[in-house]
């Protein structure tokens, strides 16, 4: 899905963020903080997600009636939910559904975490790298367009994630290839993985632009990329067994994925313990890796600026 079918299908997350957590909701990490901690006050605020499979929590299946069964949502909810994943997704874990009212929708936070696809797309249709790079600039005037729409419509605070390494996903490294030289030293994809460098470093110069020239906005930039590349690279660190292997697939090693029998298809099958894989379906990270990256961007070691999520409580 591109980012303007995203865009124009408005999948929408209507979530409770720094409510009191619930056993829903709440989570701890050793390598980060817990998500009770920095909460609001009753009353919470809003989000607003404007994104992709990454963080839709049931919107393909709200708005085009698309069915994702088990064995997604194993892990968590013990039937499918729509998530792409076995468990919970990051968004999950930095937020609590609630009910959204007038005050909530006029002082709600908006998220933004598109890029993945669009990229990867570009690479399927068989574009060149140059060919790729051409199109970041189209889909960061898409992004623009939105940051700005809204702010003309009184959204002032935005928190936006620049996208993952895609060299890095199972999906691609199965894809056959003449040899390994474009291999990097953690067996991802260095071309794929520059050109979402490349796609990043605008995202980040664009956000800098906007809240520069907007009045009285905040908006945070968070670096996906480099929490998510650390699993891959330090992935015993962090409990993992596999850093580039998919969980639910089929194949076996080294990345268990087949494009003709993705997860979900009667012939996939789904590893016995999700918490060692940090892939869960060659596209999509696993329950146990979307914790720790949410425990990061909590930490604001990887935003910019590095507000806390508890400043948007009174924002």
């Amino acid at each position: 899905m591109n980012i303007n079918v995203v865009l124009a299908l408005l999948v929408l997350l209507v979530l409770l963020l720094f409510s009191s957590p619930s056993s829903s909701s709440s989570f701890t990490s050793n390598y980060g903080v817990k998500n009770g901690s920095g909460y609001c006050e009753e009353g919470g605020k809003v989000i607003f997600n404007f994104g992709d499979s990454n963080s839709d929590t049931g919107g393909l299946f709200a708005g085009l009636g698309i069915y994702i069964p088990l064995p997604e949502g194993r892990v968590f909810f013990r039937q499918s939910t729509g998530r792409l994943c076995d468990g919970r997704l990051i968004i999950d874990f930095l937020c609590s559904k609630g009910l959204v009212d007038e005050h909530g929708f006029d002082n709600a936070l908006y998220t933004i975490d598109i890029g993945q696809n669009d990229l990867a797309g570009a690479f399927s249709s068989n574009k060149t790298y140059d060919e790729v790079i051409e199109r970041i600039p189209l889909i960061l005037s898409e992004i623009e367009s939105a940051i700005k729409t809204l702010y003309d419509n009184g959204v002032k605070n935005f928190w936006v994630h620049n996208t993952g390494p895609l060299g890095c996903l199972p999906q691609k490294l199965a894809l056959p290839r003449k040899d390994d030289g474009d291999i990097d030293q953690y067996g991802c994809l260095k071309t794929l993985n520059n050109a979402a460098r490349e796609f990043n470093s605008r995202l980040s110069a664009l956000c800098d632009n906007l809240r520069s020239n907007l009045n009285n906005v905040t908006i945070v930039y968070n670096d996906i990329f480099s929490i998510k590349y650390d699993l891959v690279a330090n992935y015993t660190k962090y409990g993992f067994a596999s850093p580039v292997m998919a969980c639910c697939g089929l194949g076996g090693p080294p990345y268990n994925y087949d494009l003709n029998n993705q997860c979900g298809s009667s012939t996939a099958q789904a590893c016995a313990d999700g918490s060692k894989y940090i892939s869960w379906d060659g596209v999509h990270y696993t329950e146990a890796a979307n914790a720790i990256v949410a425990a990061k961007i909590l930490s604001t070691d990887y935003s910019k600026p590095a507000l806390k999520f508890d400043y948007f409580c009174n924002a």
